[in-house]
């Protein structure tokens, strides 16, 4: 429904979707589809939603690792001590985390339970709703002011459920229902019970509720826990903007696979030392845990209102469920996220506004690189040159051809990108064998293997021109050094399937035992054969990688927005990305760039 399906209809519907979902479409699934599909403005406003939610959690990957109550210095150290080890990866130390995660929660919940019976028993009441009616009628409006803190209770047990592409669903209920949950509610029961003797100590009761006689054992479990948290939404955050590049709603980024045996495990250079250096600016200049909370808060909590939101066109639109279902899961849940927002939305003043300025500029990069890529493939699309004026041009200049294969990469899926003819134009020479390679990113997490490559011949055997398509997955790995070698393994198995047919007529009994005869078509590979040669002899005398360098610049007549968004924002975030050759591992001696100036 949204600008990214455009590709995924183009190229076939590829469904991650689970097969206990109905597939039968209801009226209302098809009338909200008809919706977004008429109405441009909605089809902005979803993205937007979209892009919102996920720059709130990247902002997470600012404010989570600040998150401590160490001392300024120290938490500068730890903080430069976690980024500095990420380029080695989780795989050697992961064990460790699970471990880890169980320990610091038994030891919340076991401490929870002596707090409750040591200082007071009586606080298991409050498990009661009779006593959160009894709160707001007592409190008022300071009552509603503090969900902005209670919501922080509930902060970071969400995270869980962000794990749902690692482990089943049925592992994580058992984890949350059995271990999670109720260490939680024992261990601010428990500190509830130590509070209702301990009144002055209201700032630092957590370890104040600590007996002494294991106080450092949980301090230092407390410590790796929260290295263990900062390390998941750090892992979360490259995830994320993994999957954002892939697509087209990141700039391009180099993305390093730490482990050979684990998918998922990724690092990302200049976005880590980029996180490292907002998180020290973070400590260094709020100094007070109070403020990044607050900002934490806000983050979180706007993150679930959008997830439920989009809730609400996942049930109706994807599962194909009632849209009543839908309605009611967004009232009741919306109604409880909006409580607490309106309580976080409150603190703005008091750090809340970190996490709004912070997503509002990663808000701003995402739909501007989104917005300058969308702009640029239109423009190509336009401008193609089709497959009989590629002949035609061809026959015309008498181009000359010479040895080799030759790579020319784009985003066009049929004919040739303009800058192929801008080339040609100017030197009328192109390699022997011709490949037109696209590079796409459907919206299903993985691609087969054997539905990633599409090719198609074009024009005459002779010309040995190819159009190929390869589809990846927005989770899927792209090895850009093995691309070469599957690419023209997928040309020679596509020719030898290529050939004539001839008919022959056999005789062979019939069902009745009388003679009779049958034709069998046979397909004779001579001229597949030949032209497999002719791939071999061209890889051999070398591959060559043809890629637009192009400057993207708004038109004459463009709005002053559009001019600042297209000339000034994106054609920096151009300059200052990986460029497409870097990206795709193409070596520099074999790369031929061709220079365009798109006036979009």
């Amino acid at each position: 429904m949204g600008f990214l399906q455009s590709s995924h209809i183009e190229n076939g519907f590829l469904s991650a979707q689970d097969s206990s979902v109905p597939t039968k479409e209801t009226t209302t699934n098809l009338l909200i589809k008809e919706y977004f599909k008429k109405r441009h403005s909605s089809r902005v406003v979803l993205l937007l939603v979209v892009l919102l939610g996920t720059s709130m959690v990247i902002g997470d990957g600012i404010l989570t690792p600040t998150m401590s109550d160490y001392t300024v210095a120290i938490a500068c150290v730890v903080l430069v001590g976690l980024f500095a080890l990420q380029h080695f990866g989780t795989h050697r130390v992961g064990f460790l985390f699970a471990p880890i995660l169980l320990a610091w929660l038994l030891c919340l919940g076991g401490v929870g339970i002596y707090n409750i019976f040591h200082w007071n028993p009586g606080v298991i009441n409050s498990l009661s709703p009779y006593y959160i009616y009894k709160f707001f009628q007592k409190a008022g409006k300071n009552g509603w002011r503090s969900l902005g803190g209670i919501f922080l209770c509930v902060t970071g047990a969400e995270a869980m459920f962000a794990d749902l592409g690692h482990f089943s669903k049925l592992s994580l209920r058992i984890a949350f229902t059995v271990i999670v949950y109720p260490c939680l509610v024992l261990a601010y029961m428990g500190e509830a019970a130590y509070l209702s003797k301990h009144k002055d100590d209201l700032q630092s009761s957590f370890y104040k509720a600590v007996p002494e006689e294991i106080f450092w054992p949980v301090f230092l479990i407390a410590t790796l826990a929260t290295v263990v948290g900062s390390q998941a939404i750090i892992s979360a955050t490259f995830s994320l903007i993994s999957q954002s590049r892939a697509l087209g709603c990141f700039p391009r980024v180099k993305i390093v696979h730490t482990s050979n045996n684990i998918h998922g495990q990724i690092y990302i250079p200049e976005v880590n030392w980029l996180l490292m250096l907002l998180c020290l600016a973070v400590v260094s200049g709020f100094r007070d845990t109070a403020m990044i909370a607050n900002a934490y808060g806000l983050a979180v909590v706007i993150v679930m209102f959008v997830t439920t939101l989009l809730m609400f066109l996942v049930i109706s639109t994807v599962w194909n469920r009632n849209v009543l279902w839908a309605f009611l899961f967004v009232l009741v849940f919306g109604f409880v996220e909006l409580c607490y927002f309106s309580a976080c939305i409150a603190n703005v003043d008091e750090g809340g506004w970190l996490s709004l300025v912070v997503s509002l500029l990663i808000l701003t990069l995402m739909s501007t690189w989104h917005y300058g890529t969308s702009k640029k493939l239109a423009f190509e699309l336009e401008n193609k040159v089709s497959l009989d004026s590629l002949l035609t041009l061809g026959s015309n200049m008498g181009i000359a051809r010479v040895p080799g294969i030759c790579l020319v990469y784009s985003d066009v899926t049929s004919g040739a990108p303009p800058m192929f003819a801008h080339f040609v134009t100017n030197f009328p020479a192109f390699h022997q064998i011709l490949i037109f390679v696209t590079l796409q990113s459907l919206m299903v997490p993985k691609v087969p293997e054997c539905e990633r490559f599409q090719i198609a011949r074009i024009g005459p055997a002779e010309f040995s021109l190819f159009q190929c398509i390869v589809r990846y997955g927005y989770r899927d790995v792209r090895d850009s050094h093995d691309l070469e070698t599957h690419l023209i393994e997928n040309i020679l198995r596509f020719l030898k399937c290529q050939g004539h047919s001839i008919e022959m007529a056999i005789r062979e009994p019939t069902e009745n035992g009388e003679s009779g005869t049958r034709k069998v078509r046979f397909r004779i590979n001579l001229e597949a054969n030949n032209e497999v040669g002719e791939v071999m002899e061209a890889k051999e005398a070398g591959v060559a990688y043809m890629i637009s360098k192009t400057s993207v610049r708004a038109s004459g007549a463009s709005s002053f927005v559009k001019k600042f968004a297209i000339n000034i924002v994106y054609g920096f975030l151009r300059r200052n990305s990986r460029s497409p050759a870097t990206a795709l591992g193409i070596p520099p001696t074999s790369l031929i760039e061709v220079g365009m100036v798109y006036r979009v």
